[in-house]
């Protein structure tokens, strides 16, 4: 491999380290595209390669918060439950429908999403800057049931768009479940790490993998992800917010143009 393409591996999973664990998401929505439009690495690769990523952000990022205590693992591991048959489902889509379904899926998924979240903080004149122990009943009113079927949607997307579920499931808890963006974003990392895990090992199967950019690019997300641990504590969870809609609008857009 390239020196060039090492340096970019690893240059991009600082990023995507660094900004996928502040916002909860996992790093993958800034890696996969970095795959598929500057190396035109295949989509099935990049999805592979882009959720082992993926996992490896989550399992750093979880240590983290782990140690900041913002986890909910409640919560956390009724969705990673809800997720495994999705993950199945997620891989499985992928290798049944070609690229152009992968690039208008993922496309328009990323750009509803941050229209949405940009939106949504505009109309608020509230900033969000609640710690962890946010009215702790809110987490008593979560229905189990809600977290199962969430799950599965969630792992159904990591898996078949690589890019993990978190992008989508932290405006989940804020806005449906009324989670703070701290405790949303923490939590979203723990059931991603988790669900992730599922959908890496049916991609071994498939060996949808690089394992040469993984190496690379898991170094930078490793270095990454604990400094947006040590970030997110100082930013407010509305500006995380408007960090995550304008990224995802900007690569939906860019996506399009494949």
């Amino acid at each position: 491999m390239e020196s060039i393409v090492v340096l970019v591996l690893f240059l991009t999973g600082i990023l995507a380290g660094g900004y996928g664990t502040i916002v909860g998401a996992g790093g993958g929505f800034i890696f996969v595209p970095m795959l598929l439009l500057v190396l035109n690495v295949s989509p099935t690769i990049a999805s592979g390669s882009g959720l082992v990523i993926v996992l490896i952000n989550a399992f750093s990022g979880t240590i983290g918060y782990a140690k900041q205590k913002k986890i909910d693992y409640r919560t956390g591991i009724l969705i990673a439950i809800g997720a495994f048959p999705g993950s199945l489902l997620g891989v499985w889509l992928l290798h049944v429908y070609d690229s152009n379904y992968f690039y208008l899926v993922f496309a328009v998924v990323l750009i509803l999403l941050g229209v949405f979240l940009f939106i949504k903080n505009i109309s608020s004149s509230k900033t969000d800057r609640k710690s962890f122990s946010v009215n702790k009943n809110k987490k008593n009113n979560i229905e189990k049931k809600w977290l199962l079927p969430l799950g599965l949607l969630m792992g159904t997307l990591s898996s078949y768009l690589g890019i993990g579920g978190g992008w989508l499931l932290v405006p989940i808890l804020i806005y449906v479940f009324k989670f703070s963006t701290h405790l949303a974003t923490a939590t979203s990392i723990f059931s991603l790490f988790i669900y992730s895990s599922y959908g890496v090992i049916v991609q071994i199967l498939y060996n949808s993998i690089d394992w040469v950019i993984v190496f690379w690019g898991a170094i930078g997300i490793i270095i990454g992800s604990q400094i947006g641990v040590k970030l997110a504590k100082n930013l407010s969870g509305k500006f995380i917010m408007q960090l995550l809609s304008i990224l995802l609008i900007i690569i939906g857009i860019r996506m399009c143009f494949e």
